[in-house]
């Protein structure tokens, strides 16, 4: 993400988390960055940061919204040379306590807000043979934990979709990376600890093993800028082979922290 002076960024759940540290890098860059989200006190604290930061409530997993929005950043602020998709919602139920109402609204905020944002941005930089695209899928769409089965289910859909994305429009002058970060110290594991939370993550927190959420933008920094396809961040790739290599480990210890 560098050569980001005068150039137009969006960056989605940009109010709190790793989407607001990106947020304050790339405007700290130069960029001209458009917030998303609906976290309305949120929004109006990290625009008042920089006068360069415009912030735009807008509920990703509207479609006619995001359309909407995406105009209106494109109007007010110019063509999106860079979009930021780090959005998304983590809470955490066993599947046989899940609803089909709550899944549903999972999928249309999760997997279809990604392409939802997707879509909104990437018709206009295919014209132009330009721009980034930087996704959030996660080391939980393939390291499956317990009591979360239905947001595993959207960033392994997540993650497949930006893959093939990716490779699709290789040769188009568009760039699009997948970022598949591990248990991040964020309001999202708040989300999850709110509700039915995983004994791993909850042990994890209480150890103080969530990843920094900092650390975790500079490895995706550092990923960007080497060009990667797939980003897996702090130990998301050692989470990657264990679970691609020894399943039946996997699942034995993910389930002691059932017990």
């Amino acid at each position: 993400m560098k050569d980001m002076d005068g150039k137009v960024a969006i960056v989605t759940g940009g109010a709190s988390g790793m989407g607001q540290i990106i947020t304050r890098r790339l405007a700290a860059k130069g960029a001209r960055v458009a917030i998303f989200d609906v976290n309305d006190q949120g929004l109006q604290a990290t625009a008042a940061e920089a006068g360069n930061i415009t912030a735009f409530h807008c509920d990703i997993s509207n479609l006619q919204e995001v359309e909407s929005r995406v105009a209106e950043v494109a109007s007010s602020l110019g063509p999106v040379d860079l979009l930021v998709h780090a959005a998304a919602l983590m809470p955490s139920h066993k599947l046989t306590d899940h609803t089909h109402e709550k899944m549903e609204r999972l999928f249309r905020i999760n997997y279809f807000g990604t392409t939802y944002m997707v879509q909104a941005v990437l018709p206009s930089m295919l014209e132009r043979k330009s721009g980034r695209i930087i996704a959030f899928g996660s080391i939980a769409g393939i390291a499956l934990v317990p009591k979360m089965g239905a947001y595993c289910a959207t960033k392994a859909a997540v993650n497949a979709y930006m893959e093939v994305l990716q490779n699709e429009i290789r040769n188009s002058g568009v760039r699009v990376h997948l970022v598949c970060p591990p248990a991040v110290n964020t309001a999202l594991i708040d989300q999850s600890i709110a509700t039915d939370s995983p004994g791993s993550i909850i042990e994890a927190r209480k150890n103080g093993r969530l990843a920094d959420p900092e650390k975790i933008v500079d490895a995706i920094e550092k990923g960007v800028s080497k060009d990667r396809d797939i980003i897996y961040p702090g130990e998301a790739k050692l989470l990657y082979l264990w679970r691609a290599l020894f399943p039946r480990l996997w699942w034995k210890t993910v389930m002691h922290f059932e017990q």
